[in-house]
């Protein structure tokens, strides 16, 4: 026996060494993926493969599609397979057709010679003139969730860089969990200078910022994600199928298609971006250098040639860690406007309601709308509404549900109210069995909400979501003398953050409401947050302040043609009983000219508003 052990000893000692190192190896990939600063070294040991395409778009511009090509292959591709597909427009008309003939065989003599050594080296040469639309759109249908195309015009040079930039990216930010979302739609390697909201804000980044998100499509130098552009390719053949233009009111660029209609793809793409609201990596290298440059040659975007937009990085001016990659929640997000867009803003347990109502809070108030049995679509209106008001300092309360999370990622904050709940309610009275039990239970939300506004020093405006503001929000006209304020007609509800109403509005009041709430629930009786909270104040001696809104409001639900309202001087919202249809809600405010949304369920227009 003893001489077995000593036979296996060497071979156990092997195993052992063997498991270390597998175990060292696995761990320093987890690092590696976890770590604000991974290795910029290039035989990192993470590895996923992965395939690249780069597809460029030529037309009749030898001397562009020379330099770009050049740059391509002159580019460090760290030993990886890269493909590179060209993709040759065919001329368009008769006139001068020796001329165009010739330019476009010089073109194919050229690109049949190019040496290509990194990959498979395919050309597509049309036999009729195709456009810079479906040249962009017909270039790629990714054949796998692990392929990526790079697609760059025959006018761009590209860094040394850019494919080491872009192979960082991948790994950090599409394979890397922690980093991962699905509404990322890719990269642009151009220099972000221009917004395409009308007035919008000035696109100003301080010097710290090397990389961040940006809702515009770069066509100088885009990485394109596999699902994202599959997506937008179906939702481009519906909407060109059925006739739908890509209009979006407030965009310069719907005035670049009103003028160029289909010979140009963005405002296609853009209008999708809006609706789904997604987002792109931008990098921001400052001194004007970027990893891609367009010489701006003269074609169909530029009558005459414009020159380079900036400067290429190279390693004469590369001066800062290029592969330095950032966990995604340090990065900062901005929509068409440029106006910086706080995503990911859930509150699911108590303890995170204080840095979400820090984040939100403007001029010490607070808007609290709830989205219980508000249909989706007169929710998307309302959102369109805020956004037309700039009103941003609102918390949506609502079930969990896909489109909740969605508002999220778009950089609406939300509570999620049965679980919210359930971090600050004993399991035994959160017995939710039903759409009714749910909606009572909101109630209770809104009041340890509420309660901690309070603490903060922030006053609240409880308002449901079925109610529009019309103008400026409606307490701004209250007496100051009262700290709380209660609609007569709607679920309107207001309380002012002060020392009488902290006092007020302690634990005992909510032991209150809560019990008033689940008596509610066992009798199968439906109320509002307004009746419970305005009843058990009185009870209490506090002097409410009744608001009546029709001397500032428009009912929609009362009888006689919606005509007959005025939305002018002095009018600040709408409401409506939950009990008209959404039909019915939709029909009424497009008489009012107050339906923002097409029928995509996204606002018609993008307002900006200078910060």
């Amino acid at each position: 026996m003893a001489g077995l052990k000593r036979h296996f000893l060497p071979l156990l000692l092997l195993l052992s060494i063997a498991a270390l190192f597998f175990y060292s190896y696995h761990r320093s990939t987890d690092l590696y993926l976890n770590t604000p600063n991974p290795n910029p070294n290039p035989n990192f040991p993470f590895r996923r493969e992965f395939t690249f395409i780069v597809k460029v778009l030529a037309f009749n511009r030898l001397d562009s599609l020379t330099r770009c090509l050049r740059s391509l292959a002159a580019a460090d591709y760290l030993s990886d397979r890269v493909h590179l597909h060209i993709h040759v427009d065919h001329f368009n008309g008769s006139a001068e057709v020796d001329r165009k003939l010739g330019e476009s065989h010089r073109i194919l003599e050229f690109v049949d010679g190019f040496d290509w050594k990194f990959g498979e080296k395919i050309v597509h040469y049309r036999t009729q003139n195709a456009g810079l639309q479906a040249q962009w759109l017909e270039a790629w249908w990714p054949s796998s969730d692990d392929e990526f195309a790079f697609v760059v015009e025959d006018d761009l040079e590209v860094s040394p860089f850019y494919y080491k930039f872009l192979r960082s990216l991948i790994l950090n930010y599409y394979y890397n969990d922690a980093n991962f979302r699905p509404y990322i739609y890719g990269a642009s390697l151009q220099r972000p200078r221009f917004v395409p909201g009308k007035h919008g804000n000035k696109m100003q980044l301080d010097s710290g910022t090397r990389l961040f998100l940006y809702q515009l499509v770069g066509t100088w130098g885009q990485l394109l994600f596999p699902k994202p552009w599959k997506e937008f390719r179906l939702w481009y053949d519906d909407h060109k199928a059925k006739g739908i233009k890509p209009f979006l009111d407030g965009m310069v660029t719907t005035g670049w298609y009103k003028k160029m209609g289909e010979r140009i793809w963005t405002p296609w793409f853009i209008k999708f971006i809006h609706s789904r609201g997604y987002y792109n990596f931008y990098t921001n290298l400052l001194h004007e250098r970027a990893l891609s440059v367009s010489h701006r040659d003269a074609g169909v975007n530029y009558g005459k040639t414009a020159g380079p937009d900036s400067h290429l990085l190279d390693e004469n001016s590369l001066d800062f860690d290029l592969l330095e990659m950032w966990p995604l929640s340090n990065l900062k997000w901005y929509d068409f406007c440029f106006r910086e867009v706080l995503p990911e803003r859930v509150v699911r347990r108590f303890d995170e309601l204080g840095s979400v109502l820090h984040s939100v809070q403007k001029q010490e108030t607070i808007i609290l709308v709830s989205l219980y049995g508000v249909p989706e679509m007169v929710t998307r209106n309302l959102l369109c509404n805020f956004e037309k008001l700039n009103i941003w300092n609102c918390i949506f309360i609502g079930p969990e549900s896909d489109f909740l999370l969605e508002l999220v990622r778009k950089g609406h904050p939300v509570i999620i109210g049965d679980l919210f709940l359930r971090s600050v309610v004993p399991p035994k009275m959160m017995d939710i069995q039903d759409s009714h039990t749910e909606l009572m239970h909101t109630i209770l939300v809104k009041a340890y909400v509420i309660k901690k506004c309070i603490e903060f020093g922030y006053s609240s405006l409880v308002m449901e979501g079925n109610m529009l503001l019309v103008g400026r929000y409606p307490y701004l006209e209250f007496d100051h003398n009262s700290d709380f304020f209660a609609g007569k007609s709607s679920d309107l509800f207001f309380i002012r953050s002060s020392t009488s109403a902290r006092k007020i509005w302690v634990d005992k009041f909510i032991s209150d409401v809560a019990i008033t709430v689940n008596s509610l629930v066992s009798e199968k009786e439906t109320t509002s947050f307004v009746h419970v909270v305005a009843n058990l104040l009185v009870q209490k001696g506090v002097t409410i302040k009744r608001v009546d809104e029709t001397s500032f409001g428009v009912d929609i639900a009362s009888s006689g043609n919606v005509n007959q309202f005025s939305l002018g001087t002095g009018k600040k919202i709408v409401f409506w009983s939950r009990k008209i249809g959404s039909d019915l809600v939709r029909k009424r405010l497009e008489e009012l000219g107050l339906w923002m949304v097409d029928d995509d369920l996204s606002c018609k227009a993008v307002v900006c508003h200078q910060s």
